[in-house]
């Protein structure tokens, strides 16, 4: 089969031939029609936060259908439509039995990204219980892009504990971005976005946005204090995570507010003790999401509630230039690869 392999950090992938990988008794062999491609890509490259053991097919964010099932996979079957929930996890520390199965300290494998390969290939061996169904109405390249940037916007905004009425800012109106502006309006939230271009500002508008802030032409904070008459907001969703963007969530946010804090970056940001304790501030880290609000944010796509976050694709033989893309800042959304019809 063909796949997208990283066989060096720092250079570029190689599309090339494997071996179709073989399913063991529990496992799906899926074939893929489409996978994104995100930062989270861009940092394996590079070599920055998980480092694969190499060499090593990336692509967390696959949809496609069910070619084969092993001999003790129940619930699935050919020709099925699915998605993928990340995660190999242990299912029976404290985290996994409240709900918290993304932050499971004995998790084995990220797909695409640390020890199960990913879906930058025509085929996929992922664990039957890693499985959701794509329901009915969701495209190919919509259904792709729910097991990244849809779980992870929809589990942030959970974690955010939006309220009707409050006035929330998203930082970063890329893919995952995209989906928090459009959860954050229909959480019943005035909506507030900042990013750096203007074409990603107007998506925000037409996304739902009540108001936007170009980044590299005013300060932030004021800006943010300005449009709420000196209050500030209620919750900051930061999908980028550096130095600057940590700083406009927190000098925004009105007296206990909290900032949710999506995106990481190699930067650090210094605290105020001061500051967090006298304004009772909260800091609220969001990974990925958990299996269950992959169901979730799956059915609340299919209903039309929302836009898609698709803008760019390619085949999967241009991942290069698709990555090259991404890194210039020329992907208005979310960016998907076409690996089979």
């Amino acid at each position: 089969m063909k796949a997208a392999v990283l066989r060096e950090f720092g250079k570029p992938l190689c599309v090339e031939q494997v071996e179709v990988p073989e399913p063991g008794d529990e496992d799906v062999l899926v074939r893929i029609r489409a996978c994104g491609v995100d930062g989270t890509d861009l940092k394996l490259v590079q070599g920055f936060g998980y480092r694969p053991d190499l060499p090593f097919v990336t692509g967390h964010e696959p949809s496609g259908v069910v070619e084969r099932v092993g001999s003790r996979v129940e619930g699935f079957a050919p020709g099925d439509r699915v998605i993928t929930h990340n995660f190999s996890v242990c299912g029976k520390c404290t985290l996994c039995l409240s709900n918290r199965a993304n932050i499971c300290p004995h998790m084995t494998a990220v797909l695409g990204v640390r020890n199960l390969p990913g879906g930058h290939a025509e085929f996929l061996r992922v664990p039957a219980r890693q499985l959701v169904t794509i329901p009915d109405g969701i495209s190919w390249a919509d259904a792709a892009v729910l097991t990244d940037a849809g779980i992870t916007a929809f589990h942030a905004i959970d974690r955010a504990g939006l309220r009707l009425g409050e006035t929330v800012l998203i930082i970063g109106v890329g893919g995952v971005g995209s989906y928090a502006v459009q959860f954050a309006k229909l959480s019943g939230c005035s909506v507030m976005a900042v990013d750096v271009t203007r074409e990603k500002l107007d998506r925000a508008l037409s996304l739902g946005a009540d108001f936007v802030i170009d980044g590299t032409q005013a300060n932030v904070a004021e800006e943010v204090l300005r449009h709420t008459q000196g209050w500030g907001v209620d919750c900051s969703v930061d999908i980028v995570g550096n130095l600057d963007t940590l700083g406009w969530g927190l000098e925004a946010l009105r007296n206990g507010g909290r900032l949710v804090v999506v995106g990481y970056t190699p930067d650090e940001y210094p605290l105020s003790g001061m500051r967090m304790a006298q304004k009772e501030l909260q800091i609220i880290g969001s990974r990925c999401g958990r299996k269950q609000d992959l169901m979730d944010v799956a059915q609340l796509v299919a209903s039309g509630a929302t836009k898609s976050i698709v803008t760019d694709q390619l085949p999967l033989d241009r991942i290069n230039e698709a990555l090259h893309l991404l890194q210039a800042g020329k992907v208005l959304g979310r960016m998907v690869l076409q690996v089979s019809d």
